[in-house]
């Protein structure tokens, strides 16, 4: 691991613990060079899991853009940055534990969207704008009509 700080490749691990009930491991290091210390995160890579997209194209899945989506629809909402790392967590582990090779875009959806209209129905809102592309406001506000039946 390379210090942030100098650069320099040797580095000594000061205190290591498992983190996100045991997804990732967290390690403190030390820069033998200059001292500064730095924390780095080891977890499991999901290689080789496609996404299957509406349009039958294939694409590798990405925590990075499924946690960006996320922050984007809860974006100037009170929703902790936890609150939000721990959804696309329980995500990930729902896809990994049901598919090996391939997922449709469609399950990643509705678990985003049943996950965030646990949390914010504002934030379920503008994600189910962009997931079932919401063309015309009467489509914004049949989606909160269902909402508030469901309340």
């Amino acid at each position: 691991m390379r210090c942030p700080k100098c650069g320099c490749q040797e580095d000594r691990v000061v205190d290591s613990r498992g983190s996100r009930e045991g997804a990732t491991i967290r390690r403190r290091r030390e820069c033998t060079k200059c001292g500064h210390r730095f924390t780095t995160y080891e977890e499991i890579e999901h290689e080789g899991l496609m996404v299957l997209k509406r349009d039958d194209r294939r694409e590798q899945f990405s925590k990075e853009k499924l946690l960006s989506g996320v922050r984007k629809a809860c974006q100037k909402r009170p929703i902790s940055p936890k609150v939000i790392e721990d959804l696309v967590e329980q995500i990930i582990d729902t896809v990994t534990d049901k598919f090996d090779r391939e997922v449709p875009a469609e399950f990643i959806g509705k678990l985003v969207m049943d996950g965030l209209r646990k949390i914010d129905d504002v934030a379920y809102v503008r994600f189910a704008s962009v997931y079932r592309r919401f063309q015309e406001a009467t489509d914004f506000v049949q989606e909160v009509k269902k909402l508030e039946a469901k309340q």
